[in-house]
């Protein structure tokens, strides 16, 4: 697996599992039915923001992560990033991927930590995957999520130290 800068090429293939996703309401605070271009819009960050893609062998997009400052002003040295894996190759080590390669560029910009600001408590293999990266729980917003399934559900913040 390659991860690399994403190119807005890249966006036809990461435009069907990013839909699918943010439509499914489960994992982000996206608005369920946010269109193609507006979608592309959010997602692809001007620098020194990066987005990357994580591609296989054959150049298959396998999944994406956005990575940015998590504040303005003299809140500017916490990174931030959100990630998405095509479900097709969940469960394959792309998220860990991701996530490593996104901590690692957070420390190498000079941010002095990371944080995630609204991971949903019911996306356990999220929350498990950041925990084992070194991401701690900091607190949780009560029914900060209104789950499709599950009902109102907490959104943790969870930090790391760089």
């Amino acid at each position: 697996m390659l991860i690399r800068e994403a190119t807005t090429e890249d966006w036809a293939a990461i435009w069907p599992f990013f839909h699918t996703i943010v439509a499914a309401g489960e994992t982000l605070t996206y608005p369920l039915d946010l269109g193609r271009e507006d979608a592309q819009g959010w997602w692809y960050v001007a620098a020194p923001n990066r987005v990357v893609v994580a591609v296989d062998d054959a150049g298959e997009v396998l999944g994406t992560a956005k990575m940015n400052r998590n504040h303005m002003g003299n809140g500017s040295h916490v990174a931030s990033a959100t990630y998405m894996v095509d479900p097709a190759h969940s469960g394959k080590g792309v998220g860990r991927a991701l996530c490593e390669y996104s901590v690692e560029w957070a420390r190498t910009s000079g941010f002095r930590a990371m944080q995630f600001n609204a991971v949903v408590e019911t996306n356990v293999h999220a929350v498990k995957l950041y925990e084992s990266i070194g991401f701690e729980v900091i607190g949780t917003f009560p029914e900060g999520f209104h789950h499709p399934t599950e009902g109102y559900v907490g959104l943790h913040i969870m930090h790391k130290a760089l």
